[in-house]
């Protein structure tokens, strides 16, 4: 992720503030942009910046002038960064191993236990979440192998990991979320705020239709309940069971 990634992720929401009179919502890291280089065979990779950095460089620079065609406002500091890159190149080599390597070895070597935790929620993958309101990554169970080069045989037990009441940041469909009172509680004693961007967190009662979808997906061996005791001061706990089309129940996630 380079510097002119995140500045293009801001642009990019300003485009769409600007033209669809909404946005996406996302934390401004550069990760949208990023993944956009990767699918368009552009990206840079950490391979790349430790080999030849004359050829990095140029590919760099190309890259940059890219987004400045598309983006003429961005300003690119191009020499300023390839200095910064480089520096960066020495500090991390020694800490640079081959992925795919170094999991097999852990895999096939002395027996041990391996924990892989996933990041962002599974409505939050790229192609099975709330789109366009996502990551720009599968974020479901798939990851781990698409994410480590791992065999899906190597996938054992899968623990769902889920608050006793939903939340949500930024912009997308939330069917049980309080604007009200009960919202306002469950962010406060929940303390919910944006890791990344320190934004608000809405909140609402646990959805369980959103909950069996996410099972479908990652097929579950156990959950784990957390945040009960923020719901200690109701004496009403609510829970969506269903959702309806048209004024009929479905049986799915719409």
């Amino acid at each position: 992720v380079f510097d002119f990634h995140q500045a293009v992720d801001g642009l990019q929401e300003v485009q769409r503030q600007a033209q669809e009179g909404k946005n996406i919502g996302t934390t401004k890291k550069g990760i949208g942009p990023t993944y956009s280089s990767k699918a368009a065979r552009t990206g840079l990779r950490i391979c790349d910046l430790l080999s030849d950095f004359d050829e990095f460089s140029s590919r760099f620079k190309n890259l940059a002038q890219q987004y400045k065609s598309m983006f003429p406002t961005l300003e690119i500091d191009i020499e300023g960064q390839l200095k910064k890159l480089k520096g960066y190149a020495e500090k991390i080599r020694p800490m640079v191993r081959d992925g795919v390597y170094f999991m097999y070895e852990a895999l096939h070597g002395s027996p041990k236990k391996i924990l892989v935790e996933g990041a962002n929620a599974a409505l939050l993958d790229i192609d099975f979440g709330t789109y366009p309101f996502v990551t720009s990554s599968n974020c479901t169970v798939g990851g781990v192998c698409t994410g480590l080069g791992i065999p899906p045989q190597h996938v054992g037990d899968v623990y769902g990991v889920v608050k006793a009441y939903t939340t949500r940041v930024g912009i997308g469909a939330f069917p049980t979320e309080q604007i009200n009172e009960i919202g306002d509680l469950l962010q406060s004693r929940g303390h919910e705020w944006g890791v990344t961007t320190g934004r608000k967190r809405r909140c609402g009662w646990l959805d369980l239709v959103i909950l069996k979808y996410a099972h479908m997906i990652n097929g579950f061996t156990a959950l784990a309940l957390t945040k009960l005791d923020i719901l200690d001061v109701l004496d009403e706990i609510k829970i969506g069971v269903a959702y309806k089309l048209g004024g009929k129940r479905i049986p799915y996630f719409p």
